[in-house]
């Protein structure tokens, strides 16, 4: 099996995807390769993704106080965001959480053993 990726090729696809030339228009140019061997050859020599100008990726969680910076009440919203009627709770939050008592036991519930033990027996005594 004949290795087409010379050095002058790996140069060459390295200079284009720096460039933000697509995967196709690399392939078309180098001749000979496909599209997917492009992208995979870029990926091997640990070429960044690419981003639009300006946009950088984020790979980070989003903090609701961010959101919802002038809010110090429970931020658990109540209705569907896109509707007139959508709000958040406001009332007096737990201190280290972003929830007032009643809305923590919903968000922060263990899944209870009774429910586990319940569900197998129930699944047994249809046998």
């Amino acid at each position: 099996m004949k290795n087409y990726w010379t050095e002058s090729k790996v140069n060459k696809l390295t200079k284009l995807w720096e460039e933000g030339v697509s995967a196709r228009d690399i392939a078309t140019k180098l001749g000979n390769v496909s599209r997917n061997a492009v992208i995979g050859k870029a990926n091997r020599l640990g070429l960044s993704k690419k981003t639009l100008k300006g946009e950088k990726s984020q790979n980070k969680a989003i903090d609701i106080s961010v959101l919802v910076p002038n809010m110090s009440g429970c931020k658990w919203p109540i209705g569907h965001p896109g509707d007139s009627d959508f709000y958040f709770c406001g009332k007096e939050v737990i201190p280290t959480k972003p929830y007032c008592g009643e809305h923590c036991l919903i968000a922060y519930r263990r899944k209870d053993n009774s429910q586990k033990i319940k569900k197998f027996f129930k699944l047994n005594s249809e046998n």
